[in-house]
Protein backbone atom coordinates (compact mmCIF):
# COMPACT_ATOMS: atom_id res chain seq x y z
CA UNK A 1 0.00 0.00 0.00
CA UNK A 2 2.90 1.83 0.88
CA UNK A 3 4.66 1.92 -2.61
CA UNK A 4 1.11 2.82 -4.67
CA UNK A 5 0.90 6.01 -2.01
CA UNK A 6 4.28 6.45 -2.85
CA UNK A 7 4.57 6.06 -6.70
CA UNK A 8 0.84 8.46 -6.73
CA UNK A 9 2.72 11.45 -5.28
CA UNK A 10 5.93 10.92 -7.07
CA UNK A 11 3.80 10.65 -10.61
CA UNK A 12 1.50 13.92 -9.11
CA UNK A 13 4.74 15.75 -8.32
CA UNK A 14 6.17 14.95 -11.87
CA UNK A 15 2.97 16.02 -13.49
CA UNK A 16 2.79 19.50 -11.48
CA UNK A 17 6.54 20.43 -12.06
CA UNK A 18 5.80 19.51 -16.12
CA UNK A 19 3.01 21.83 -15.77
CA UNK A 20 4.51 24.97 -13.66
CA UNK A 21 7.76 24.10 -16.79
CA UNK A 22 4.88 24.24 -19.74
CA UNK A 23 3.59 27.50 -18.20
CA UNK A 24 6.21 29.25 -17.90
CA UNK A 25 7.55 28.61 -21.66
CA UNK A 26 4.21 29.46 -22.93
CA UNK A 27 4.30 32.44 -20.88
CA UNK A 28 7.96 33.13 -22.65
CA UNK A 29 8.07 31.93 -25.85
CA UNK A 30 4.40 33.39 -26.12
CA UNK A 31 3.77 34.98 -29.93
CA UNK A 32 1.24 37.61 -30.04
CA UNK A 33 -1.62 38.17 -32.62
CA UNK A 34 -3.25 41.30 -33.12
CA UNK A 35 -6.57 40.28 -32.30
CA UNK A 36 -8.03 42.46 -35.87
CA UNK A 37 -6.52 39.44 -37.73
CA UNK A 38 -9.25 37.18 -36.50
CA UNK A 39 -11.95 39.87 -36.53
CA UNK A 40 -10.74 40.68 -40.39
CA UNK A 41 -10.52 36.93 -41.02
CA UNK A 42 -14.06 36.47 -39.97
CA UNK A 43 -15.31 39.06 -42.80
CA UNK A 44 -13.38 37.68 -45.64
CA UNK A 45 -15.37 34.81 -47.15
CA UNK A 46 -12.79 31.80 -46.23
CA UNK A 47 -12.69 31.08 -49.85
CA UNK A 48 -9.04 30.40 -49.36
CA UNK A 49 -8.19 30.70 -53.11
CA UNK A 50 -5.40 32.53 -53.12
CA UNK A 51 -6.38 35.08 -55.81
CA UNK A 52 -5.43 38.03 -53.54
CA UNK A 53 -1.61 36.73 -53.88
CA UNK A 54 -1.88 34.79 -50.23
CA UNK A 55 -2.10 31.56 -49.49
CA UNK A 56 -5.21 31.66 -47.80
CA UNK A 57 -7.69 34.59 -46.16
CA UNK A 58 -5.24 33.97 -42.80
CA UNK A 59 -2.49 35.33 -44.70
CA UNK A 60 -5.11 37.93 -46.50
CA UNK A 61 -6.30 39.45 -42.94
CA UNK A 62 -2.21 39.76 -41.70
CA UNK A 63 -1.55 41.50 -44.80
CA UNK A 64 -4.73 44.23 -44.18
CA UNK A 65 -3.89 44.85 -40.36
CA UNK A 66 -0.31 45.55 -41.47
CA UNK A 67 -1.59 47.58 -44.27
CA UNK A 68 -3.92 49.86 -41.98
CA UNK A 69 -0.98 50.09 -39.76
CA UNK A 70 1.49 51.57 -42.45
CA UNK A 71 -1.28 53.63 -43.58
CA UNK A 72 -2.24 52.24 -46.80
CA UNK A 73 -4.22 49.41 -48.01
CA UNK A 74 -3.29 49.91 -51.54
CA UNK A 75 -2.55 46.87 -53.59
CA UNK A 76 -4.61 44.90 -51.37
CA UNK A 77 -7.80 43.16 -52.42
CA UNK A 78 -10.39 40.26 -52.05
CA UNK A 79 -11.41 39.35 -56.02
CA UNK A 80 -14.08 36.98 -54.42
CA UNK A 81 -15.38 39.28 -51.71
CA UNK A 82 -15.17 42.33 -54.13
CA UNK A 83 -16.00 46.06 -53.15
CA UNK A 84 -18.89 44.93 -50.23
CA UNK A 85 -16.08 42.51 -48.34
CA UNK A 86 -13.45 45.61 -48.84
CA UNK A 87 -15.90 48.15 -47.94
CA UNK A 88 -16.43 45.99 -44.06
CA UNK A 89 -12.58 45.40 -43.92
CA UNK A 90 -12.11 49.43 -44.17
CA UNK A 91 -14.65 49.99 -41.54
CA UNK A 92 -13.54 47.54 -39.19
CA UNK A 93 -9.36 48.92 -39.40
CA UNK A 94 -10.63 52.30 -40.14
CA UNK A 95 -9.31 53.09 -43.20
CA UNK A 96 -10.16 54.62 -46.56
CA UNK A 97 -10.18 51.84 -49.45
CA UNK A 98 -10.49 52.55 -53.09
CA UNK A 99 -12.97 51.01 -55.26
CA UNK A 100 -10.84 48.83 -57.88
CA UNK A 101 -12.22 47.69 -60.92
CA UNK A 102 -13.83 44.52 -61.58
CA UNK A 103 -12.50 42.09 -63.33
CA UNK A 104 -13.36 38.82 -65.46
CA UNK A 105 -10.95 35.69 -66.93
CA UNK A 106 -10.65 36.15 -70.20
CA UNK A 107 -9.78 33.29 -72.81
CA UNK A 108 -7.45 34.65 -75.52
CA UNK A 109 -7.73 31.75 -77.93
CA UNK A 110 -9.83 31.38 -80.64
CA UNK A 111 -8.57 28.26 -82.34
CA UNK A 112 -11.50 26.12 -82.28
CA UNK A 113 -11.95 23.04 -83.80
CA UNK A 114 -13.02 24.36 -87.38
CA UNK A 115 -10.01 27.15 -87.16
CA UNK A 116 -7.33 24.32 -86.34
CA UNK A 117 -7.09 21.20 -87.61
CA UNK A 118 -5.89 17.86 -84.91
CA UNK A 119 -2.95 16.44 -86.55
CA UNK A 120 -1.73 13.80 -84.06
CA UNK A 121 -3.82 12.00 -81.46
CA UNK A 122 -1.97 12.64 -78.05
CA UNK A 123 -2.35 9.46 -75.95
CA UNK A 124 -0.71 10.33 -72.35
CA UNK A 125 -1.93 11.52 -69.12
CA UNK A 126 -5.10 13.70 -70.34
CA UNK A 127 -3.90 17.14 -68.34
CA UNK A 128 -2.57 20.57 -70.25
CA UNK A 129 0.31 20.43 -68.20
CA UNK A 130 0.96 17.06 -69.23
CA UNK A 131 0.60 18.00 -72.70
CA UNK A 132 2.39 20.71 -72.92
CA UNK A 133 5.44 18.89 -71.56
CA UNK A 134 5.58 16.80 -74.34
CA UNK A 135 5.35 19.49 -77.27
CA UNK A 136 3.19 21.18 -79.35
CA UNK A 137 -0.25 18.91 -78.30
CA UNK A 138 -2.47 18.20 -80.86
CA UNK A 139 -2.36 20.55 -83.33
CA UNK A 140 0.34 22.27 -85.14
CA UNK A 141 -0.04 25.40 -82.55
CA UNK A 142 2.18 25.67 -80.10
CA UNK A 143 0.88 28.43 -78.02
CA UNK A 144 -3.11 28.00 -78.03
CA UNK A 145 -5.66 26.20 -76.10
CA UNK A 146 -4.79 22.50 -75.06
CA UNK A 147 -8.12 21.46 -74.56
CA UNK A 148 -7.92 19.36 -71.21
CA UNK A 149 -10.04 21.34 -68.82
CA UNK A 150 -7.15 22.00 -66.11
CA UNK A 151 -8.48 25.42 -65.67
CA UNK A 152 -11.90 23.94 -65.23
CA UNK A 153 -10.25 22.13 -62.22
CA UNK A 154 -8.51 24.87 -60.66
CA UNK A 155 -11.68 27.08 -60.34
CA UNK A 156 -13.41 26.51 -57.23
CA UNK A 157 -16.40 28.54 -58.10
CA UNK A 158 -17.63 26.62 -61.26
CA UNK A 159 -16.95 29.88 -63.37
CA UNK A 160 -15.28 27.78 -66.62
CA UNK A 161 -16.17 24.87 -68.44
CA UNK A 162 -14.84 23.52 -71.50
CA UNK A 163 -17.22 23.37 -74.84
CA UNK A 164 -17.24 20.37 -76.26
CA UNK A 165 -18.04 21.74 -79.67
CA UNK A 166 -15.09 24.27 -79.74
CA UNK A 167 -13.06 22.58 -77.46
CA UNK A 168 -11.82 25.57 -75.96
CA UNK A 169 -13.07 26.85 -72.53
CA UNK A 170 -15.68 29.84 -71.88
CA UNK A 171 -15.95 31.65 -68.49
CA UNK A 172 -19.31 32.48 -66.93
CA UNK A 173 -19.37 36.27 -66.10
CA UNK A 174 -21.25 36.15 -63.54
CA UNK A 175 -19.71 33.05 -61.67
CA UNK A 176 -16.05 34.14 -62.23
CA UNK A 177 -14.48 36.50 -58.99
CA UNK A 178 -11.37 37.11 -60.78
CA UNK A 179 -9.54 34.76 -58.67
CA UNK A 180 -7.22 33.96 -61.01
CA UNK A 181 -6.70 30.05 -60.33
CA UNK A 182 -7.67 29.33 -64.16
CA UNK A 183 -4.90 32.01 -65.10
CA UNK A 184 -2.18 30.54 -63.24
CA UNK A 185 -3.14 26.60 -64.14
CA UNK A 186 -3.09 27.02 -67.99
CA UNK A 187 0.47 26.30 -68.91
CA UNK A 188 0.34 28.85 -71.86
CA UNK A 189 -1.03 31.58 -70.34
CA UNK A 190 -3.85 31.55 -72.47
CA UNK A 191 -6.47 33.03 -69.58
CA UNK A 192 -5.87 36.72 -68.80
CA UNK A 193 -7.52 38.56 -65.98
CA UNK A 194 -9.33 41.66 -67.71
CA UNK A 195 -11.21 44.65 -66.93
CA UNK A 196 -15.30 43.76 -67.31
CA UNK A 197 -15.61 47.10 -68.76
CA UNK A 198 -18.14 49.37 -68.94
CA UNK A 199 -21.78 47.33 -68.88
CA UNK A 200 -19.42 44.30 -70.04
CA UNK A 201 -17.96 45.14 -73.15
CA UNK A 202 -14.49 44.88 -73.74
CA UNK A 203 -12.27 44.29 -76.76
CA UNK A 204 -9.00 42.16 -76.76
CA UNK A 205 -6.71 39.95 -78.99
CA UNK A 206 -7.64 36.67 -78.58
CA UNK A 207 -4.52 35.00 -79.31
CA UNK A 208 -1.09 34.64 -77.93
CA UNK A 209 0.82 33.06 -80.57
CA UNK A 210 4.26 34.57 -81.49
CA UNK A 211 5.07 32.88 -84.57
CA UNK A 212 5.95 35.02 -87.99
CA UNK A 213 3.05 35.37 -90.12
CA UNK A 214 3.32 32.72 -92.36
CA UNK A 215 3.97 30.00 -89.64
CA UNK A 216 1.52 31.60 -87.63
CA UNK A 217 -1.70 31.30 -90.59
CA UNK A 218 -0.36 27.27 -91.38
CA UNK A 219 -1.09 26.96 -87.57
CA UNK A 220 -4.79 28.47 -87.25
CA UNK A 221 -6.98 30.48 -89.59
CA UNK A 222 -7.92 32.94 -86.70
CA UNK A 223 -4.41 33.65 -85.49
CA UNK A 224 -2.93 37.17 -84.84
CA UNK A 225 -0.14 37.29 -87.98
CA UNK A 226 1.33 40.75 -86.38
CA UNK A 227 0.66 42.64 -89.26
CA UNK A 228 0.12 46.17 -87.25
CA UNK A 229 -2.70 47.22 -88.93
CA UNK A 230 -4.82 47.55 -85.74
CA UNK A 231 -1.88 49.11 -84.39
CA UNK A 232 -1.70 51.77 -86.94
CA UNK A 233 -6.04 52.00 -86.85
CA UNK A 234 -5.56 52.63 -83.04
CA UNK A 235 -6.47 56.53 -82.21
CA UNK A 236 -5.54 56.13 -78.49
CA UNK A 237 -2.03 54.27 -78.79
CA UNK A 238 -3.98 51.11 -77.11
CA UNK A 239 -2.45 48.67 -79.43
CA UNK A 240 1.35 47.33 -79.83
CA UNK A 241 2.85 44.82 -81.68
CA UNK A 242 5.48 42.91 -79.86
CA UNK A 243 7.26 39.27 -80.68
CA UNK A 244 4.37 39.42 -83.87
CA UNK A 245 1.55 39.07 -81.58
CA UNK A 246 -0.75 42.16 -80.66
CA UNK A 247 -1.82 43.35 -77.70
CA UNK A 248 -4.69 45.56 -76.24
CA UNK A 249 -4.02 47.50 -73.32
CA UNK A 250 -7.35 47.63 -71.75
CA UNK A 251 -6.43 50.79 -69.93
CA UNK A 252 -6.07 52.70 -72.80
CA UNK A 253 -8.21 51.10 -74.99
CA UNK A 254 -11.80 53.27 -75.61
CA UNK A 255 -13.81 50.34 -77.03
CA UNK A 256 -13.81 52.42 -80.32
CA UNK A 257 -13.49 48.61 -82.12
CA UNK A 258 -12.07 50.15 -84.82
CA UNK A 259 -8.99 47.69 -84.50
CA UNK A 260 -11.29 44.91 -85.11
CA UNK A 261 -12.94 46.15 -88.33
CA UNK A 262 -9.52 46.08 -89.79
CA UNK A 263 -7.74 42.79 -88.55
CA UNK A 264 -7.61 40.28 -91.75
CA UNK A 265 -7.93 37.35 -89.61
CA UNK A 266 -10.74 38.08 -87.00
CA UNK A 267 -7.96 37.83 -83.96
CA UNK A 268 -9.60 40.70 -82.37
CA UNK A 269 -12.83 40.29 -80.17
CA UNK A 270 -15.46 42.33 -78.84
CA UNK A 271 -17.73 40.92 -75.83
CA UNK A 272 -20.77 42.06 -75.09
CA UNK A 273 -21.49 45.11 -77.67
CA UNK A 274 -25.17 45.23 -78.86
CA UNK A 275 -25.90 44.35 -82.67
CA UNK A 276 -25.43 46.82 -85.12
CA UNK A 277 -28.05 47.92 -86.97
CA UNK A 278 -29.08 47.32 -90.91
CA UNK A 279 -27.71 50.09 -92.73
CA UNK A 280 -30.10 51.79 -94.74
CA UNK A 281 -29.91 49.43 -98.34
CA UNK A 282 -30.31 46.21 -95.87
CA UNK A 283 -33.52 47.76 -94.32
CA UNK A 284 -35.07 48.37 -97.91
CA UNK A 285 -33.80 44.45 -99.31
CA UNK A 286 -36.03 43.18 -95.82
CA UNK A 287 -38.93 45.40 -96.55
CA UNK A 288 -39.21 44.25 -100.53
Amino acid sequence: MDFILIAVIVLGAIGLIAALVLFAASKKFAVYEDPRIAQVNEVLPGANCGGCGFAGCGGMADALVKGADAGSLEGLNCPVGGANVMGRVADLLGMAIANGEPKVAVVRCNGTCEHRSRLVEYAGLRTCAAMHACGAGETACGFGCLGCGDCVEACKFDAIHMNPETGIPEVDEEKCVACGACAKACPRGIIELRKKGPKGRRVYVSCVNKDKGPAAMKACAVSCIGCGKCEKECPFGAITVENNLAYIDPEKCRLCRKCEKVCPKQAIVAVNFPAPKPKPEERKEEAV
